[in-house]
């Protein structure tokens, strides 16, 4: 297993349709390629970021044909790169689309799919409940990668506030688990740096979390602040809440075995079983 993972971290503001994002894909890859990384994480929705519905159904595609992905796999040969191609919207059961993370090998090969398990369904105060379920189908697979890196999680948004995934992915073995996302400002600004590092020292591993940033071309607004946080919990990057970018750092492979000799949660897991006592 490599010691060390060069990787480069994506902050964009997705556009509406395919061909725009591919266009700016092309500059982030070699941007990357140029940093010498050895992979590239890239945030959720970054292959079509679109609320109209319609224009949404007649532009998604199967994950095999969808052209960001294929424009991902391409890249990733051309440049040699891995890509973590963030997620983009494919077709999913009967009407519903799937949010969709591959993982692609220098080769250009898909080594790995994950379909959003949890769904964005909140009601914030003062803002339309969010709904993604009414649109998305959830997936029902966690997903973990056997790579030169060692184990890599994937897991997409709303999924950081579900920690039994995160822990199961830890107790398997993941050095890194990926977390592109698309956070509101207002839970962006109460949670997201909160969620990454618990995720992260809970578990005693890296958690990257490429974001996306402003005002969108369909009107929404994100977070952005695409984070890294060590498996000690220290933010070793954010991108702040302005404007994309691409930064580039290198990770230490052994810090996660590092962080659990000292807290060893994981091997002090213990079953359990629940008293509810109701007073008579």
């Amino acid at each position: 297993m490599s010691q060390n993972l060069r990787l480069s971290l994506a902050q964009t503001t997705s556009a509406k349709t395919h061909a725009s994002n591919i266009e700016n894909l092309s500059q982030i890859v070699k941007a990357a390629a140029d940093a010498d990384a050895e992979m590239l994480a890239l945030p959720e929705v970054v292959g079509l970021m679109n609320k109209n519905t319609g224009e949404l159904r007649q532009s998604i595609t199967s994950p095999d044909q969808d052209p960001f992905i294929l424009a991902c796999q391409e890249q990733a040969k051309t440049y040699k790169i891995w890509i973590q191609a963030g997620s983009t919207p494919v077709k999913g059961p009967q009407t519903k689309f799937r949010n969709h993370a591959t993982l692609i090998s220098p080769s250009g090969t898909v080594v790995a799919s994950y379909d959003k398990i949890h769904l964005f369904d909140v009601f914030l105060e003062g803002n339309k409940p969010t709904g993604e379920s009414e649109r998305y189908s959830p997936g029902n697979r966690a997903v973990l990668v056997e790579t030169q890196f060692g184990p890599l999680g994937m897991t997409i948004c709303y999924d950081l506030r579900f920690p039994m995934l995160y822990r199961e992915l830890a107790q398997q073995g993941a050095v890194l688990t990926f977390a592109p996302s698309a956070f509101t400002v207002p839970t962006g600004k109460a949670h997201w740096e909160l969620l990454l590092r618990a995720r992260a020292v809970e578990n005693g591993m890296w958690i990257v979390a490429a974001a996306q940033v402003g005002r969108h071309e369909d009107e929404r607004k994100t977070w952005g602040h695409s984070m890294i946080v060590s498996p000690w919990g220290d933010v070793i990057v954010d991108m702040g809440g302005i404007k994309p970018g691409i930064v580039t750092v290198d990770l230490d492979l052994e810090a996660p075995a590092k962080a659990r000799r000292q807290i060893p949660s994981l091997r002090n897991d213990r079953p359990y079983i629940m008293d509810r006592i109701k007073p008579t």
